[in-house]
């Protein structure tokens, strides 16, 4: 089987200079989707379930259906992330359940709404990490609240998001913060706060510098450059979407996402995975809602779910050869999680500066 650690995949994506899709699942239909398209472009995929989709799913279904997924694609490389994690426990059960990588993030207290200091964050994140690495399961962290520059605030998704009006600062990463974090935790990626959230409203327009600041990802590439950076919030939220989901019953007010050419730029600089579920979203319910308003006597499930997993996979084909992901499926011989634990164990997967 192929399933492989986010470390050495973010690794190789390093080494090879692309980046990386991270497209959070919650079904069989949005999992097919994605490995369908892993398939045709010959990529290595990150699977990732937050806490809202391994409730809505079921761990133990959830964890068959990857069983199935990798089976289906024995050549495809696959990392099983958990989105998100918010305490110890949440990350030992993805670890149990068989997932390769594991996000705490502490930059919010355990409630998942309230932000955290630094002291909270990174003992935390310390924990997960020195338990994961053990058993060679990789760790990504985050350091900055993750929201909107324009609102000043970010957005509920799966039960998890800050609540209510922060500082301008918590909502930027602190470049020399981020190389204490990465010294104090030991982590194998790091989530980055630069203007992106949740959901498919993050910009009233366009983004521009002031609203997206890709310079704090270059800043801290430049002192972290041997770090796989992690951009949260990265859909698109693509204007064609919007226009299907509206011609057919939908109500989507106009929004902007993350412009591919921004994701693009920072995969130049360090970013090595991107977060990617609204898009997903979007694609499914646009062609679900085209089917049942065609055919309003239409009522068997494989009849707009099929078209739905169509325009899925064709979206998450786009991402991968975007992000310069295709091709490098067949480049990779997935280690076990018990080789990379003798990595760990003997320092030479340490953090290195400089």
């Amino acid at each position: 089987m192929a399933r492989i650690t986010l470390r050495q995949l973010l690794d190789h994506a390093a080494e090879q200079g692309y980046g990386v899709p991270a497209f959070n699942m919650n079904n069989m239909e949005q999992g097919l989707a994605i490995m369908e398209a892993a398939e045709e472009t010959k990529s290595p995929v990150i699977l990732q379930a937050s806490r809202g989709a391994r409730a809505y799913a079921n761990d133990v279904v959830l964890a068959k259906l990857i069983d199935a997924l990798v089976e289906i694609h024995p050549d495809i490389p696959v990392c099983m992330h958990l989105d998100h994690g918010n305490n110890e426990a949440t990350c030992v059960t993805a670890i149990q359940y068989g997932f390769t990588s594991v996000m705490m993030d502490g930059s919010l207290k355990e409630d998942g709404k309230s932000p955290a200091d630094y002291a909270y964050n990174s003992g935390i994140t310390r924990r997960v990490v020195d338990m994961a690495h053990w058993g060679g399961v990789s760790v990504e962290g985050e350091i900055g609240v993750l929201g909107s520059l324009e609102s000043g605030g970010g957005e509920q998704e799966d039960g998890h998001g800050v609540e209510g009006a922060i500082s301008h600062d918590q909502l930027l990463t602190d470049p020399e913060q981020a190389v204490q974090f990465v010294k104090d935790t030991h982590v194998d990626a790091l989530a980055v706060a630069m203007g992106t959230s949740h959901g498919a409203y993050k910009f009233s327009r366009k983004p521009d510098g002031a609203v997206l600041a890709m310079n704090v990802i270059e800043e801290i590439h430049r002192r972290l450059p041997n770090m796989h950076l992690v951009m949260h919030g990265s859909s698109s939220v693509p204007e064609e979407l919007q226009e299907i989901i509206n011609k057919y019953g939908g109500q989507m007010k106009p929004t902007w996402g993350v412009p591919v050419e921004e994701i693009q730029r920072g995969i130049k600089h360090g970013v090595r995975k991107i977060n990617i579920d609204t898009d997903n979203r979007m694609a499914l319910t646009g062609a679900i809602r085209k089917v049942l308003t065609e055919n309003p006597s239409e009522f068997d499930p494989r009849k707009y779910l099929t078209p739905a997993m169509a325009a899925m996979r064709k979206l998450c084909k786009q991402r991968f050869e975007e992000f310069g992901t295709a091709g490098n499926a067949q480049k990779i011989k997935p280690l076990p999680v018990s080789e990379m634990a003798k990595r760990y164990k003997s320092g030479s997967l340490d953090p290195k500066f400089g």
